[in-house]
């Protein structure tokens, strides 16, 4: 059966920065504190200048941790007769749902509340998507959503 695809999107966080912007901001962090160690060191302070260093090391894993976890992504393809949910984890490893959206229903009540979920529901089930979207980005996503579920719903033979 050749399939209409009804509605496509590939959903992925904001990437923190090139990899020339995270080394000049490590760098300068670097720079500044190694002077401030230096300072520290000739005023009697030099117990303090290990802890310099440290915040560095410190920028530079949570830089590191933030640009894998920018990494992942879901794809949601929606067709008359089947939504597919694909999502990548960072490490690339995927994990497919396959799921009949005739029954399905967007679950975003209150766009505004802050870490508000969009979910897709069916039958007891729930598949929380774009869970690192902003607000505004969800509430967007969910309208498409059920303007593309009511085409695809449309779009079903006999009905």
């Amino acid at each position: 059966m050749d399939r209409r695809i009804v509605f496509d999107v590939i959903l992925q966080p904001n990437r923190p920065l090139s990899p020339r912007g995270l080394a000049l901001v490590i760098g300068f962090v670097g720079v500044v504190s190694f002077v401030a160690g230096i300072l520290f060191a000739l005023r009697g302070a030099w117990p303090v200048t290990p802890f310099f260093g440290v915040d560095v090391l410190l920028l530079a894993w949570a830089m590191r941790t933030s640009v894998r976890a920018s990494r992942r992504r879901e794809h949601l393809t929606l067709s008359s007769d089947l939504l597919v949910i694909e999502r990548f984890s960072p490490k690339g490893e995927l994990k497919r749902e396959e799921i009949n959206p005739y029954w399905l229903r967007v679950e975003h009540e209150d766009p505004e509340l802050l870490g508000a979920e969009l979910a897709l529901v069916s039958r007891g089930q729930r598949w929380v998507v774009g869970a690192f979207l902003g607000a505004e980005e969800r509430a967007g996503l969910a309208e498409a959503l059920r303007r593309a579920l009511r085409e695809a719903r449309n779009a079903l033979p006999g009905i």
